[in-house]
């Protein structure tokens, strides 16, 4: 917990994933340690492979909605590509707006798009991301929705930006590269601190 620019501001590295074994309420932790001490707004940030045609290596996506398809029968939650009732999305339009806003005033390109959360640890299949483009997934990941439905219980604004570090799997030429998927993230961190700066400014 620091200050700045007049706020106090908690910030987490890294996370803890399901496919490292933890269950959902220890990936929760953090959401639930910052509820703790009292913040009322958050937002989380990921790696992920673009599979909307708009979001190459490299692009920024505020987060809209997300598909959580690391439930069993996952069709059935309510949400994107369901076939359940539809649900308010656990992202707050009012954050989602500020981040669009600070994107423009940083003069930093940002999309907006569904994430699809699946479990991993491996990248997905061809077939699978086709079935994800179907149900209306733009960008693929392995966390972030979990924590967001945390989050939102908990009754905290939320907002997301993924990173799309490459084209997912049968989008792209070859396969895909989880050293070209480090590299290409850590290009676009000072874009990424640009935008949460701007952001963090408007709040």
């Amino acid at each position: 917990m620091g200050d700045w620019n007049g706020k106090s501001v908690l910030v987490f590295e890294g996370r803890l994933h399901l496919y490292e074994g933890h269950s959902p309420e220890t990936a929760a932790i953090p959401v639930t340690t910052a509820h703790a001490l009292g913040v009322s707004a958050i937002v989380f940030t990921n790696a992920s492979g673009g599979i909307h045609e708009s979001l190459l290596p490299g692009a920024l996506m505020a987060i809209r909605d997300h598909m959580d398809w690391t439930r069993p029968y996952a069709w059935r939650i309510p949400g994107p590509g369901s076939i359940g009732p539809e649900r308010p999305s656990p992202y707050g339009a009012d954050l989602r707006c500020k981040l669009l806003q600070a994107a423009k005033s940083a003069g930093v390109e940002l999309h907006e798009g569904v994430y699809a959360s699946v479990t991993g640890p491996n990248y997905e299949t061809p077939a699978e991301i086709r079935a994800l483009r179907a149900c209306g997934a733009d960008a693929v990941g392995m966390s972030t929705a979990r924590e967001v439905e945390a989050a939102h219980a908990l009754g905290m604004e939320c907002a997301a930006v993924s990173c799309i570090t490459n084209r997912a799997a049968g989008l792209g030429f070859g396969p895909i590269s989880h050293e070209d998927v480090l590299a290409c993230a850590a290009r676009q961190s000072e874009r990424l601190a640009d935008l949460l700066e701007e952001f963090l400014g408007s709040l």
